[in-house]
């Protein structure tokens, strides 16, 4: 997208696979990094590229769980400027604990799973073998 284009709530919401009500609402709750999308002549929604690259990050961090509120916390952060920056890293360096502990346990699922897949696979390639050397003979 060229920096001067803008994209209607339809188009940003194909592009960033939410849905226009979800953009709205976005905005509506002040998790938007511009306190309110541009607008045409119409009173329709002009996103920019600025606006798009912030609902990626927005994306992001809600499907690693951060709590919606603390996005908007943080929105409210960058929206004032300079001068918040510690703040606005404690919110991303705990979010980013809480994230790695969620990794961390996720990867304990997983090799339990993986080792229970891996005796289902020994057990029915023992049975194979077993019924081959039956049919086979010694």
């Amino acid at each position: 997208m060229k920096p001067e284009q803008e994209l209607s709530i339809s188009q940003v919401a194909e592009r960033t696979g939410l849905s226009a009500h979800s953009l709205r609402y976005y905005e509506r709750e002040g998790l938007m990094l511009s306190p309110r999308i541009a607008r045409d002549q119409g009173g329709r929604r002009r996103y920019k590229e600025v606006d798009i690259e912030w609902l990626g990050f927005c994306i992001k961090l809600r499907e690693s769980g951060m709590p919606l509120a603390q996005i908007k916390r943080y929105a409210e952060l960058v929206r004032q400027g300079t001068g918040n920056e510690q703040e606005r890293l404690a919110l991303l360096r705990n979010h980013q604990q809480q994230t790695l502990s969620q990794i961390a346990q996720l990867n304990e699922c997983l090799d339990l799973i993986s080792r229970k897949a891996d005796r289902y696979e020994e057990s029915l390639a023992r049975k194979t073998t077993e019924a081959t050397q039956e049919r086979v003979g010694p």
